[in-house]
């Protein structure tokens, strides 16, 4: 080959290598809703390209499998075809010479039975299922369906108080989403397909910054019903539900056992990652609707919730999850293991320990792990170091906590995992791990087995342990709820089994997740229970949404959300999250694309 040939041809991979990266981002920035048929057949088609030729499943199989789904696709297909290509894609699949042939064949495999009714709907109706059609990435991505096209352009014209107003439609937490929501919106916006996606949680931090959640004035409560309805737990789902109950004309009463509101967003989350006087902003606005009365520090058993059962209309269970998980290791009753979860509460409530000369262990790869191995820095131990079972990539704390824990000190041991606590004097003095390999993927997941190693041992006084939460159910179990996969058990509605009038959500129905989902489930409960009452409330205050602009077609860099340095930050635990210049803010608005005007229909903002 000479330098001609050399030079078209490393032309034609690096061609290759730009459509590819963009056809990975065209997929990735896939709403939900749209045909996975026709994504499938996008995936297809790109395998078949790639195909060199040489094996006979590969060259031909994929060119008819190509032919069989488009048929499909346009409704020219019987179940015939269906079967006849699950049977030609196993045979590709066991017989193809290398991974371009029997991964395609894979993909299509698992999208007969992920999709199967989408198939048979191409086939039977010849159109998509009813539900499958265009919708706003971002809003649909999000739990709680916020409308994210409208906030972003309201911040855009400087309109932060009604930006405020049109997230309190769907999330009565925009404070504190705007520090710590884990922005599942983000994954699907379209930007990706020009540069990046939009900082969609630093705007609604810009937002709130420019005028506190407190000071923006709640829509007015509709005509008092004269219902009554009982909230226990006053975390993010309990709050989301006494907020919208408010709002529809019911008078709620929360019961808290804790000495204040917030549930894991006060005593789970460090001040330094959620400033606790910012989220009080939040609770505030949500107590001034007036229909809310606030019992702290009490304790609802099975007698005190037959109480509650027979005093008010309805009553919503959101007890979360915030008991610590326990690992069956020897030594584990040592003084000195401490459950993460029960570290990060002491400390939320204000009584922050002093580490000072000890050495610490966090067992653990998620965010609790993370939380807690950053605030032992802050409690100024001398060594924290985190020891996780996988890899540092499978661990499923977000990337910037792992980054932020790095760089304030904390010592990574992945791929070992937990054997013992060393005790001398009925205290802990070390900790025994046994050293993993990675292996075949389960569940998605490459699963770890014990490597042919020796233990290893490292000295410690305080081992926090991080490795799950749990629920609390003993006192709605013995009420007679159904507890049997140890969360609250719900049907249809959210309703739980013993009685129409109580409804159950949020971790303590789903498992632990993520905050946004707790707010989602919240809102889901009132809806229901408003219906229950006998009600069908609708709550939207008009919001003048600016119009769409000419979309920005220009490529820009991302802004992304810096810390304070941690040399500085990790002395205490004030916030370390500088949030944007106007200029940048500015700059992330101009990227939306408007997606609930072009290339997907409108929203109709608020679902109350």
């Amino acid at each position: 080959m000479n330098n001609r040939q050399t030079i078209q041809a490393n032309k034609m991979n690096a061609d290759t290598a730009v459509f590819l990266d963009r056809f990975v981002k065209r997929v990735k920035a896939t709403p939900p809703g749209v045909c996975p048929i026709a994504v499938q057949l996008a995936f297809l088609q790109c395998s078949l390209s790639q195909t060199c030729g040489k094996c006979v499943p590969c060259r031909d199989g994929l060119a008819q499998l190509e032919d069989m789904m488009r048929s499909i696709l346009e409704g020219r297909a019987d179940m015939d075809t269906f079967h006849d290509m699950i049977a030609l894609g196993e045979m590709i699949r066991d017989s193809a010479d290398c991974a371009i042939g029997y991964e395609a064949a894979r993909v299509v495999l698992e999208s007969t039975q992920l999709f199967r009714e989408e198939y048979i709907s191409h086939i039977r109706d010849h159109s998509c299922q009813t539900e499958v059609g265009q919708k706003v990435p971002c809003t649909l991505a999000c739990p709680a369906n916020v409308n994210i096209p409208g906030y972003i352009a309201l911040i855009g014209e400087g309109r932060y108080a009604e930006a405020i107003n049109l997230i309190r439609q769907d999330n009565p937490f925009p404070t504190a989403c705007a520090f710590i929501c884990e922005h599942p919106c983000e994954a699907k916006c379209r930007r990706e397909l020009l540069d990046s996606p939009v900082n969609i949680r630093g705007l609604k931090k810009y937002a709130t910054d420019r005028i506190a959640a407190d000071q923006v004035r709640i829509p007015a409560c509709n005509v008092a019903t004269r219902k009554k309805v009982a909230v226990i737990g006053g975390g993010p789902s309990g709050l989301t539900a006494a907020y919208y109950l408010s709002l529809m004309g019911h008078h709620v009463d929360i019961f808290e056992r804790m000495e204040k509101l917030g549930g894991m967003l006060r005593y789970g989350i460090p001040n330094y990652r959620l400033p606790k006087n910012r989220l009080d902003e939040d609770i505030n606005a949500i107590l001034s609707s007036g229909n809310i009365t606030v019992n702290l520090e009490t304790d609802v058993d099975a007698a005190k919730m037959c109480q509650i059962e027979n005093d008010y209309d309805a009553v919503y269970i959101s007890i979360g999850a915030q008991k610590g998980k326990n690992v069956k290791i020897d030594g584990a009753d040592a003084e000195g293991v401490v459950s993460a979860v029960d570290f990060l509460r002491r400390i939320g409530g204000g009584d922050i320990p002093d580490y000072s000369g000890k050495r610490v262990v966090v067992v653990g790869g998620g965010n609790v792990a993370m939380d807690a191995a950053r605030s032992a820095i802050r409690c100024k131990a001398d060594e924290v170091t985190i020891i996780y079972r996988r890899r540092q990539v499978d661990m499923t704390a977000l990337a910037s906590e792992i980054q932020g824990a790095i760089e304030e000190g904390v010592e990574l041991l992945t791929m070992n995992a937990p054997r013992s606590v060393i005790v001398e004097d009925g205290r802990v003095a070390g900790f025994v791990m046994q050293p993993q390999r990675t292996g075949e993927y389960i569940n998605n997941r490459p699963g770890v087995t014990n490597a042919d190693m020796p233990e290893r041992r490292i000295g410690c006084e305080i081992v926090l342990l991080a490795i799950g939460q749990d629920i609390e159910y003993t006192p709605f179990e013995k009420y007679g709820i159904n507890t049997a996969r140890k969360t609250i058990e719900t049907s249809k509605g959210n309703k739980v089994a013993t009685s129409d009038k109580v409804f159950a959500g949020g971790d303590c129905v789903l498992g632990p997740a993520t905050v946004i989902k707790a707010i989602a489930a919240g809102k889901t409960a009132a809806l229901g229970i408003d219906e229950y009452l006998g009600y069908y409330h609708k709550y939207l205050e008009e919001i003048d949404i600016p119009d769409p602009k000419e979309n920005d077609r220009k490529h820009y860099g991302r802004v992304h959300l810096v810390d304070i340095s941690a040399r500085e930050r990790k002395k205490n635990f004030e916030p370390v999250e500088m949030g944007m210049s106007h200029e940048e803010a500015m700059q992330e608005c101009g990227k939306c694309l408007r997606c609930d005007h072009f290339g997907c229909g409108s929203v109709i903002g608020g679902s109350i």
